[in-house]
């Protein structure tokens, strides 16, 4: 049994499912999504920290003595079908999801007890929003379902009665947090507890060890959830399951724990932003070059939307999730269940990603610019001839490679034309024997 102490609950292996999935959809939802203006931060940027261009924009649009609390009724959800959501997911070749059940503003997306007239059942939908999901997404796919959680909460009075005695009493998880944790994982069984918000309180104060004890020794998931390192000030890159490091992680090299790069298509907020401008997106390219930069040194990649108030996913989200379920479809095999190989990235090409599988014996060299004279240069690989092959994944016939002095092979491409090439935005060599 893991004691609830750091020593032991870092000791825990990393279930195997999470490393061999390596793709995920994160999904941030909530009464942030009806203003749906600069940020999901929207309610303390405009009541805290008084940003001129939130202060003006509800001066403008809605009535004297608007509060946050009465956008909680105008989050209505209407246009939302879970079976829709679940065939996007499915369709973009994620392996998992994770759905912020509660963010910063405290607002449940279920009918929590512990946020009695704060929630989505007793406000705005009437709906348990994350049940809906989480059956949809176990019917029609085979991801697995995970959900964010928020530790702290802006505004909460007993948050910041408890953050005023400099956390010394504990009111807040005590009555609050903890018990939405527990019911969480008891109630959907998610696969991944996805932790944020620390509040600047430390992990003693959230009896965060306490609480992974519980999670990884006696929760119906015990033997299959993963959990980040969000757990309280210091634990971060520290402690926990597997490390996130910061929003948008992308080390560019191989890191000795496993790790997750949390990124939003949006380049500027994880919120759906109706002020968002066509440059604002991250084009498909931009992704798939996350994808493979992640994956080559070890990482997950998880990658967020953020819905309407209405329950829709923006059409432009949804095309980025079925561009790239179309790319994994050729080029999965260079990417699920493979290992970070001795080198990442080429040294001599720029652009190029390596991935590997071991047991086969593969190594894969993952290319994101296709060479202007069809012949890709290949620093890392040492061939041998004879014994070591080439093709091009999506592609029939092998291809023709030479040997460059010492290490490195030069490998002939086939000509194609953009019809034939078996996908865009990115290509896959596959390389046996080297």
């Amino acid at each position: 049994r893991y004691q609830p102490t750091w020593a032991s609950l870092d000791a825990r292996p990393l279930p195997a499912w999470f490393d061999e999935a390596k793709f995920g959809v994160f999904i941030h939802w909530g009464v942030f999504s009806v203003p749906s203006f600069g940020s999901e931060w929207f309610w303390w940027y405009w009541q805290k920290e008084k940003r001129e261009p939130y202060v003006k924009f509800v001066e403008a649009n809605y009535p004297p003595g608007f509060s946050y609390e009465d956008f909680g009724p105008l989050f209505t959800a209407e246009l939302f079908d879970p079976n829709q959501w679940a065939d996007i997911l499915k369709a973009s070749g994620a392996k998992y999801v994770v759905l912020t059940s509660k963010h910063h503003e405290g607002f449940t997306l279920w009918g929590s007890k512990y946020s009695w007239n704060w929630n989505a059942v007793d406000v705005g939908p009437k709906r348990d929003l994350v049940a809906e999901l989480a059956t949809s997404v176990r019917n029609r796919t085979d991801l697995r379902f995970g959900l964010y959680h928020s530790l702290f909460e802006w505004f909460n009075p007993l948050f910041l009665e408890d953050a005023t005695n400099d956390f010394k009493t504990r009111k807040f998880p005590t009555s609050k947090s903890l018990p939405e944790l527990y019911e969480i994982v008891t109630k959907y069984q998610p696969e991944i507890v996805w932790s944020d918000g620390s509040g600047n309180a430390p992990d003693k104060y959230w009896n965060s060890t306490g609480f992974l004890a519980w999670l990884y020794n006696d929760s119906p998931v015990r033997d299959t959830v993963v959990t980040n390192d969000r757990w309280g000030v210091g634990s971060i890159c520290k402690h926990g399951g597997f490390y996130t490091c910061s929003d948008r992680y992308n080390p560019g090299h191989l890191l000795p724990h496993k790790w997750e790069n949390c990124m939003t298509i949006d380049k500027r907020s994880w919120g759906y932003r109706r002020n968002a401008n066509l440059d604002d997106y991250l084009t498909i390219e931009d992704l798939v070059k996350q994808l493979v930069e992640t994956v080559s040194c070890g990482g997950n990649l998880l990658m967020n939307i953020g819905p309407t108030h209405d329950g829709r996913i923006a059409v432009i989200f949804e095309e980025r999730l079925r561009q790239m379920g179309a790319w994994l479809k050729v080029n999965g095999e260079a990417i699920y269940r493979t290992k970070p190989w001795r080198a990442q990235n080429d040294t001599v090409t720029p652009g190029v990603w390596y991935t590997y599988r071991p047991k086969e014996g593969k190594v894969y060299a993952i290319f994101l610019n296709w060479p202007s004279f069809g012949i890709l240069h290949l620093g890392e690989p040492e061939g041998r001839l004879g014994e070591t092959q080439v093709k091009l994944v999506g592609y029939e016939e092998p291809l023709k490679w030479v040997t460059l002095g010492e290490k490195g092979i030069a490998v002939s491409l086939p000509q194609l034309t953009l019809k034939q090439l078996p996908c865009q935005w990115g290509w896959t060599l596959q390389l046996t024997d080297v």
